[in-house]
Formats: C-alpha cells, sequence, structure tokens
C-alpha cells in the first residue's frame, strides 16, 4: 500500500472518529440543557411542567402555530409534540383553537402562564449566554462557526432523508 492511500485512510478514520464524537455530544448536550431546564425550574419552584414542555413554550414564544409546523420546523417529533401540547393545554400554558380554514387543525397559543415559562427559559439562556462570553468559554465568533457547520450539517440530512427515499 502506498503513502499516499495510507495517509487517506488514516485521515477518514480520524473524519470519521471525529464525527461519532460529534454526534455523541449533541446527543449529550440536548439531555444535559434538559437537565439545566429541570434544575431552573426546580429552583424558582416551578414543578408541573417539564424541561420538554418548557422548551416548548420558549420555541413557541409569541407566535401562535400548529403541531403541524412546529414538527415541519424541525423542533419535535410527531407523538411528542401532540402530547406535550395536549398537556400544557390541559394545564393551562396554552390556549388552543380550530382552525377556520382546516376544521381539523389545532392552533395554539400561550397563555399569561406559559409566557412567564417561556420567560423563566429566556431568562436562563441569557443568563447563560453572559456567563459563556463573560469567562471566555466561548467567543460571538465561535457561536457563529458552530452555528454554521451544525446548519450544514442539518442541511446534509435534511438532503438524505428527501432524497433516499
Amino acid at each position: 500500500m502506498s503513502m499516499e492511500m495510507k495517509v487517506s485512510l488514516a485521515s477518514r478514520k480520524g473524519f470519521m472518529t471525529g464525527y461519532l464524537e460529534s454526534l455523541a455530544l449533541v446527543e449529550r448536550l440536548h439531555r444535559l440543557l434538559l437537565d439545566v431546564i429541570k434544575d431552573e425550574f426546580e429552583r424558582v419552584g416551578v414543578l408541573e411542567i417539564n424541561a420538554v414542555q418548557g422548551l416548548l413554550l420558549f420555541n413557541i414564544g409569541d407566535n401562535e402555530v400548529t403541531a403541524g409546523e412546529l414538527k415541519s420546523r424541525g423542533y419535535y417529533q410527531g407523538s411528542n409534540v401532540s402530547y406535550n401540547l395536549k398537556k400544557l393545554v390541559d394545564m393551562g400554558y396554552m390556549h388552543h383553537q380550530r382552525c377556520e380554514v382546516d376544521r381539523r387543525s389545532v392552533r395554539v397559543r400561550l397563555t399569561q402562564e406559559g409566557r412567564e415559562i417561556r420567560d423563566v427559559v429566556a431568562q436562563l439562556f441569557t443568563r447563560h449566554a453572559e456567563g459563556l462570553e463573560q469567562k471566555g468559554v466561548i467567543t460571538a465568533a465561535g457561536i457563529e462557526d458552530i452555528t454554521g457547520a451544525l446548519k450544514r450539517m442539518e442541511r446534509y440530512w435534511s438532503d438524505q432523508i428527501r432524497y433516499i427515499y
């Protein structure tokens, strides 16, 4: 085997190792984010909703959306979002209303209680962003690099789903 082939194989193996490590890290970071939100809810006395539901309220924000729109934006999987939206409506964190055009579709928006939870999560994220920057954990340029790389991976994966099946 030539030296070029050995270097190429080693390079591919190194890339694969890095790729798998980044996949595991993304998964761990998501679970850790949910733990951070859960801890914040416990700290401020929000005990009736879970971290996934809190993140859902944060992502909806001031918008009025359908479950399908949340799924198409890539935030949540089907049964997960439907279950959590129903729970949030039942607990009074969201309003729901049937669409006039498509009676099968339900539009949801936050109640005042839902906006208060959204604000708890937003304040948490603001504190963390400030802390990351102040302590030099990551710079604005570093955040841009990470976000750009993750968006490129998201596009690549989306293309794989669209064109393979």
